[in-house]
């Protein structure tokens, strides 16, 4: 069913790209994916948790993606490793924190 939803707004793409001033699709298209859109989000949570540890490094739990960092000692320079770990990029950090969130079907 998503193959086919997904099929048919392709050719309405197409079919409109020809003409998008005049297109009587635009419309349709519109309330289309609105309607598909709303249908998905509201089968969708998402669930975040805070997550800290001594030094410069916390990884989220298994599932789980990093979303921001903090860090001690007021260090503003993190980035985030391996789609998984926060790293606090300041020496001798004495903690780094973790917004953790993931997406979950209902």
């Amino acid at each position: 069913m998503k193959m086919r939803v997904a099929v048919l707004l392709a050719v309405f793409a197409v079919f409109c790209a020809a003409d998008a001033q005049t297109c009587a699709l635009d419309g349709l298209m519109s309330s289309l994916t609105k309607s598909v859109a709303s249908a998905v989000l509201q089968k969708v949570t998402l669930s975040c948790i805070f997550v800290t540890a001594r030094g410069s490094l916390v990884d989220c739990p298994a599932g789980y993606k990093p979303t921001s960092c903090s860090c001690g000692n007021a260090c503003g320079s993190w980035d985030i490793r391996n789609d998984q770990t926060c790293h606090c990029q300041c020496a001798n950090q004495d903690w780094t924190a973790a917004r953790c969130c993931k997406i979950a079907v209902k």
